[in-house]
């Protein structure tokens, strides 16, 4: 398969299939056909202070061999942008991913960016629906504190990341700017709020290495 999800830095291979790894694993990542490098940009940075918190306070690690990744649509051409939002195909990749999910009911369903998070909402026929400027870094962040705060292991919770910190420390969704500690912050502030709520809900999730 074509994506990585796991830890190794030095690592990465483009986006070459629609998904990869195991539908039945508790969680999946969604992305943007055009951006696969969330997973190595923003992904393994996330995982790496998950893992480390995790092994911290549990002595444990997430098995991350069988985490499944999925491109939110099959085709880049057809992502939505401010001429194109929202068409036809579009609408049928959401009914197809909202058959798969009800079908294997994962725990944490990641997105990246502000087009996975509103296709996500979509699925769920989350109101009102929100338009291509919409996903701001504030509103992003407040959805993420929102998920975190409101999870429960019984359903699909969906935990939406920013898409791209750029080396020139700009968030690609607004032109805020943020230092390079700040970069680095948010890496390990996403993450230690996803440890913590993994940790708590240890036992009920079929996640850990043995």
């Amino acid at each position: 398969m074509g994506l990585v999800v796991g830890l190794a830095r030095d690592k990465y291979l483009p986006l070459v299939n629609r998904d990869s790894g195991s539908k039945t694993y508790p969680i999946w990542l969604l992305i943007n056909p055009k951006y696969p490098t969330v997973l190595n940009n923003i992904w393994r940075h996330v995982l790496d202070e998950i893992q480390d918190k995790v092994y911290r306070e549990i002595h444990s690690r997430i098995d991350t061999k069988d985490i499944y990744v999925r491109s939110a649509v099959c085709d880049c051409g057809i992502v939505p942008n401010t001429l194109n939002w929202w068409g036809s195909e579009v609408a049928l990749e959401i009914k197809l991913f909202r058959e798969i999910l009800l079908e294997y009911n994962p725990k944490l369903l990641v997105t990246f960016g502000g087009f996975p998070y509103e296709f996500v909402r979509r699925v769920f026929e989350s109101k009102p629906q929100k338009g291509p400027k919409y996903w701001s870094v504030d509103i992003i962040r407040d959805e993420f504190e929102n998920s975190i705060n409101n999870f429960e292991v019984n359903k699909t919770n969906v935990i939406p990341l920013l898409r791209k910190v750029n080396s020139s420390n700009r968030l690609v969704e607004t032109s805020d700017s943020y230092s390079r500690n700040e970069t680095e912050y948010y890496f390990h502030f996403v993450g230690t709020k996803i440890s913590e709520m993994l940790i708590k809900n240890k036992d009920s999730l079929s996640i850990w290495l043995k």
